[in-house]
């Protein structure tokens, strides 16, 4: 291993002399070999034991455990019968998935119906699994959610102008994934007092 150290003189913008020292370090191999070094790829066994823990931990979609596959280095051939044993033996369910992540983005994070949709389909579940679980949530219910999200939006926010209130609110609404005349309509009923 070889070190260099190299020092230069800047002038800055105040004219006073600026010291960068520069150390360059030479190793034995070369840099292509440095980041070509090949991953260790799992057998297709060891790699199904893994996305059964995998899938295990929390509901996963079917393009999630794709993914992890491929980037775990399993081959393409084998990826698919990975998949397929893991439906069959029920560790990945798209339709389970879809439920799950439905009611826990409504539940927890306070989403609304649009954005639990992109982030499904980001997922890469299909549009009939979509729809039947974004109708599972109660249209009570995610009132009542949307209420309460903007509600506590309110009390955090410290403005006095009431147009520009209504405004960031609405806004916030919108951000979460609910419908523009829902949001507007708790908008309403807030800015009255209600």
């Amino acid at each position: 291993m070889e070190i260099k150290i190299q020092s230069l003189h800047l002038k800055n913008k105040k004219n006073k002399l600026s010291y960068i020292w520069l150390i360059n370090v030479f190793f034995e191999y070369s840099y292509m070999d440095f980041f070509n070094k090949q991953k260790k790829r799992l057998t297709p066994k060891q790699a199904k034991l893994r996305a059964e823990s995998y899938c295990a931990y929390q509901e996963r979609s079917q393009q999630e455990v794709r993914n992890k596959l491929y980037k775990w280095g399993v081959y393409a051939s084998d990826v698919e019968d990975i998949i397929i044993d893991l439906i069959e033996d029920n560790f990945l369910n798209e339709e389970r998935f879809a439920f799950a992540y439905t009611t826990g983005k409504f539940k927890m994070k306070g989403w609304g119906k649009f954005k639990i949709k992109q982030g499904l389909q980001a997922k890469g579940v299909s549009t009939p699994l979509i729809k039947s679980a974004l109708n599972s949530i109660d249209t009570d219910d995610y009132f009542e959610k949307l209420a309460e999200v903007l509600k506590k939006k309110k009390e955090s926010l410290k403005e006095s102008d009431t147009y520009i209130l209504k405004q960031k609110l609405a806004r916030f609404g919108l951000y979460r994934g609910f419908e523009s005349h829902l949001v507007w309509d708790v908008v309403e009923e807030l800015s009255q007092g209600k």
